[in-house]
């Protein structure tokens, strides 16, 4: 089978995911492939459907607890689209360009709209797939449209109107099987300075409320409401701190799980459980899990 995977991109055999997920869970895959273009991924795509093969696709790795045995099946890494074409407002990216990246990216084009995502560290396909957001603006805000492979194996494009979506999810995340390939943005006039000085702001904040000194996925579980923070309600709770092995409850940020150093997905699955069961056992409330776990 290895011989077949190299056919369809650059293939990593044996590889460990540490520096590959932002909570450093250590583990490892048994392949992980680059495709080098959307052929590439079509191609494999039919190739894993036809062989039953396990796989699944690996952005940059911040809103996922992965599993600690090794994948024995192959991590798609979708980085090598990252072609960015500008036509005047329009700007259309590949899934594997990083979110931040194009934050700052668009300013040099005389664009603006997302200053919110210059301190997200995710893709833009991740972005997509999970409608990432931050001070009340959504991905989906400037989208227009979204190239994708359904289940089926065909390639197919959807204008936002057309693409169910909500508050931290959106029809790709509901529906597995789909494979987000390249999205198209309209964004609006900007002035670079204006946007700069707001990117600073962010980042300050998120650097005085944020324990981004360890490693961690984010936001652990999506706000019941928008006057009713997560974190709020965990630190009310006086789980601030609480821990089982390396896996913390962050003292900054008490919707944050953070890895001392040695955390283990069982660890940080634990603690979410721990949190959800206080959480509805004291307010009734049923928590949403923003992260995505990956079990196999």
């Amino acid at each position: 089978m290895k011989e077949e995977l190299m056919e369809f991109g650059i293939l990593e055999e044996n590889v460990s995911l540490e520096t590959l997920n932002t909570y450093r869970i250590k583990t490892y895959t048994k392949y992980l492939l680059h495709p080098r273009n959307e052929q590439d991924v079509l191609h494999f795509f039919k190739y894993a459907k036809e062989k039953e093969l396990d796989f699944f696709i690996l952005g940059n790795g911040s809103n996922v607890i992965l599993s600690d045995t090794m994948y024995d099946g192959v991590i798609l890494k979708l980085d090598q689209l990252k072609k960015i074409e500008y036509k005047e407002h329009e700007v259309t990216v590949g899934v594997g360009v990083m979110i931040n990246f194009l934050a700052r990216d668009i300013l040099e084009h005389g664009l603006s709209g997302l200053e919110w995502a210059s301190g997200i560290p995710g893709t833009v396909g991740g972005s997509i797939y999970g409608n990432a957001e931050a001070y009340k603006v959504s991905t989906f805000e400037y989208l227009k449209s979204v190239r994708y492979i359904t289940p089926d194996g065909n390639i197919k494009t959807s204008f936002k109107e057309e693409i169910s979506h909500a508050y931290r999810t959106s029809f790709f995340k509901e529906n597995p099987g789909y494979i987000i390939l390249e999205a198209t943005f309209v964004f609006p006039e900007g002035e670079k300075e204006k946007s700069l000085a707001i990117i600073k702001d962010r980042l300050q904040r998120r650097l005085a409320s944020q324990p981004l000194e360890y490693p961690s996925a984010g936001s652990v579980f999506r706000n019941p409401a928008p006057d009713m923070p997560s974190g709020k309600l965990i630190d009310d709770l006086g789980l601030k701190g609480k821990r089982i092995g390396d896996a913390m409850i962050s003292v900054k940020h008490a919707n944050f799980i953070i890895n001392l150093g040695n955390a283990t997905g069982k660890d940080i699955r634990s603690l979410i459980q721990l949190i959800h069961d206080e959480v509805e056992r004291v307010y009734h409330i049923d928590l949403i899990l923003e992260q995505e776990i990956k079990k196999w």
